[in-house]
């Protein structure tokens, strides 16, 4: 006669705590049958938990592995009585919710991390009723996963995942590169000790077909593999390999993996699916895309590249979601008190001239405006009591048009003179707002209810000189949003954590996880 084995008194502390703490509701029914067996439901459930890690989530953060031991013990070994099946019943409900939410909505709030998104503007989320749907569906997996954010790039950003999680013991990583030639850069047709790993590593990440012999010089071959490399990162994709790409060769797949799982989580909270048009702008990559609901997706129809707030300065351009209402042609800019403060009063100073050469006048607390300027006033700026403007014309800050999106922190989009800029690889040289380098197709696509304002009036709009304000028929989100992730034209494409964003995000996940740790060790 075998002898009973029974499920391990700290997985039976795990399943208390779930079952009173959490306070699941008693059903044990999807999971055990009336045999006191787990059912296929509970099976698959554990399988989902295991693999979370697949999703970008934590498997741990749900016990996955303390539920497989129990449901496995308690089909292998003596059938369940009621209060244990209860028990694991209630462990599992409560397991699958909390990773549905977490699969969803993310598993930290966006403001613990210096995102303004609002929780409002996503659609709500029961995970409790979401999965009693699963459970009436031919498969319980699948329709766990379709809990999963619906964009696109989600799912992409999924396979990419675990693309990297391949490569994680890849020989080509098991040492570092030599060091460069003593010129610095390795230069076509030159020799070079890491050429062999130089190549495995390409052929790896997918930029070198993997039947390319192994070469004796740096030749055209790897000249070619090192661009694609290069361009999937950032860099200037001149083939030269220097110290820049070289570091960039030398990131693990284990740290871009990381990369694609925090950009994922932003997926979650990141309100990308409400409206028929949006417009999104990715800080890391300097780009914008706006987007049209079509078949039920969002379809990228304009992209083009944005000049943000300044890393090293500190005037980061925050991140948030918030509604475009208007559209200014030919605006003033009324220069932040922080800027008037800190640099243009001082470079007035030193040359009282650039008042008029910018176009600058002085408004004072009753809105008048004064185009003459003493030593007194620009005393009165820096106690607050007067402000600049800068005038409508060639030399405006914000060029010839305004997009205003009212929101806490003065953030809004814009053109400028300064165009030369947009060709840069790097492009965080503004306060905070957000440069644009196409503003006529920008204007066009959030002003398409109107049929009157074609590309040609909203050009002659800009170059009148006078201001003017539109209001759009339709209010268009705006999501200022930080992937350093990011799939295009079935390649991940990296980008450099300008603002620090993901070592914070890293952190906060890393609390949240040792938070549910703690409180499970506690009991």
């Amino acid at each position: 006669m075998r002898s009973r084995r029974p499920i391990a008194p700290s997985c039976l502390r795990w399943l208390l705590w779930l079952a009173c703490v959490l306070a699941a509701p008693v059903w044990a029914g999807p999971w055990v049958d009336a045999a006191g067996r787990p059912t296929a439901a509970a099976q698959q459930a554990t399988a989902l938990l295991t693999n979370a890690a697949s999703e970008g989530l934590r498997p741990q953060d749900y016990a996955a592995d303390t539920l497989a031991r129990a449901v496995q013990a308690a089909s292998q070994g003596p059938a369940l009585d009621a209060a244990r099946a209860t028990l694991l019943g209630n462990a599992l409900q409560a397991a699958l919710q909390a990773y549905l939410a977490d699969l969803h909505t993310g598993r930290i709030h966006p403001q613990a991390v210096q995102a303004g998104f609002r929780p409002d503007r996503l659609p709500a989320f029961d995970p409790g009723s979401f999965l009693q749907t699963a459970l009436a569906a031919p498969a319980l997996g699948p329709a766990l996963r379709a809990a999963a954010p619906g964009v696109p790039q989600y799912a992409l950003l999924r396979t990419a995942l675990a693309q990297y999680r391949t490569l994680a013991h890849h020989p080509a990583w098991d040492a570092p590169l030599p060091p460069l030639p003593a010129g610095r850069k390795l230069e076509p047709g030159q020799a070079w000790p890491g050429l062999a790993r130089l190549a495995q590593r390409l052929a790896a990440l997918g930029d070198l077909p993997a039947s390319t012999p192994a070469p004796a010089t740096y030749d055209a071959a790897l000249q070619d593999a090192v661009r694609a490399f290069q361009q999937r990162h950032a860099l200037a994709a001149d083939g030269v390999l220097g110290r820049t790409t070289l570091a960039q060769l030398e990131v693990t797949p284990e740290q871009r993996a990381q990369q694609i799982m925090l950009t994922m989580e932003r997926l979650r909270w990141t309100p990308l699916q409400q409206a028929m048009r949006v417009v999104e702008v990715n800080v890391p990559e300097f780009v914008l895309r706006a987007y049209e609901l079509r078949a039920g997706q969002h379809t990228p129809v304009l992209q083009m590249n944005v000049i943000v707030g300044n890393s090293v300065r500190k005037t980061h351009t925050p991140l948030f979601d918030e509604d475009m209402r208007s559209i200014e042609f030919n605006p003033y800019w009324n220069v932040p008190p922080s800027i008037a403060q800190e640099e243009t009063v001082a470079h007035l100073r030193r040359n009282p001239a650039y008042f008029t050469q910018q176009g600058l006048e002085l408004v004072d607390a009753q809105g008048q405006a004064h185009t003459a300027l003493n030593d007194a006033d620009l005393e009165a700026v820096l106690q607050g009591q007067m402000r600049l403007r800068q005038r409508p014309g060639p030399r405006n800050a914000l060029g010839d048009i305004k997009f205003v999106l009212p929101n806490s922190h003065s953030i809004y989009l814009h053109h400028t003179p300064s165009t030369g800029l947009f060709a840069r690889e790097r492009r965080d040289f503004s306060h905070g707002c957000i440069r644009v380098q196409d503003p006529v197709a920008l204007a066009h696509f959030v002003l398409q209810d109107d049929p009157a304002w074609t590309p040609e009036r909203i050009r002659q709009a800009m170059g009148r000189g006078q201001p003017h304000t539109v209001r759009l028929p339709q209010p268009v989100p705006v999501v200022i949003a930080y992937s350093t992730a990011v799939v295009k034209d079935g390649r991940v494409h990296f980008f450099a954590d300008l603002y620090g964003q993901d070592r914070l995000l890293t952190k906060a996940l890393e609390r949240e996880s040792s938070a549910r740790q703690a409180k499970l060790q506690a009991r």
